[in-house]
């Protein structure tokens, strides 16, 4: 009976010992209590804890990424836009991301989404839709500023999606539609005054250059001719007409 206990009290103490080895990761951190006070914060490698007099959490360091779920915002043009975000953080502080929060990843996201909320609602639509780089930049600065005494790092924040009512999505189309349309009248005009410029020109030298008018006639002629389809119709010169006009004056009076 008395080597039964015994070996039950070996088994036990072999447990008991073997309970009391921790090993911590490269990327983690022991937080260390003895009777419920803070011991200090424990380094990787092969630890020991005293069973029932000391305990240990553990506190990953790797940079982890908290969504923002995605919630509706008003800006400050009275346009709601449904927008999440993702955050990367990292503790920096085993310590106080243990002893000053409860549950720092679900922290992070709360605040999160109050930072967003505040600042896309001092936004217009517009600055939102294309500074998103620097909207995320300015919602980092305060997220990081509350959770630096939680001792948490705030390494980015990126926004994903920016979600537009369908009617807000329909005048913007119509929108981007007369930009579009709007250039193109301006290119189309500016075409038009360099051409009237070279017609210009062209008419000034062929007016200057004796017969060239007529070189020009001919050469229009040759270029239409080829398309039997269209109907070709040559006009007679002014002078042409004026030397008929004499020579029927002169033929009367000999009459």
């Amino acid at each position: 009976m008395i080597e039964v206990c015994i070996g039950i009290l070996v088994v036990c103490a072999f447990f008991l010992a073997l309970s009391a080895i921790k090993i911590i990761y490269e990327y983690e951190r022991g937080v260390l209590f003895t009777l419920g006070r803070f011991s200090g914060v424990m380094s990787p490698g092969l630890k020991f804890v005293v069973p029932m007099l000391q305990t240990m959490t553990k506190v990953d360091t790797r940079i982890k990424t908290v969504d923002i779920p995605k919630q509706e915002v008003m800006t400050r043009d009275n346009v709601p836009v449904s927008i999440n975000a993702v955050v990367y953080m990292k503790v920096i502080d085993a310590e106080r991301a243990v002893l000053k929060i409860q549950n720092y990843v679900y922290a992070v996201s709360q605040y999160g989404q109050t930072a967003l909320r505040d600042v896309i609602g001092n936004k217009e639509l517009d600055f939102v839709l294309t500074e998103r780089a620097e909207i995320a930049d300015e919602i980092k600065m305060l997220v990081d500023k509350e959770t630096d005494e939680w001792g948490i790092d705030i390494t980015a924040i990126k926004i994903q999606d920016i979600e537009l009512p369908a009617d807000m999505k329909r005048i913007m189309a119509r929108q981007a539609e007369a930009e579009r349309e709007k250039r193109a009248t301006i290119i189309k005009s500016a075409g038009e005054v360099i051409a009237s410029k070279n017609l210009q020109e062209a008419a000034l030298k062929l007016a200057a250059a004796p017969g060239a008018l007529h070189l020009r006639t001919l050469q229009t002629l040759a270029d239409i001719s080829s398309d039997q389809s269209n109907t070709i119709i040559i006009p007679i010169p002014m002078e042409f007409l004026k030397a008929v006009e004499g020579f029927t004056k002169t033929a009367k009076k000999k009459a």
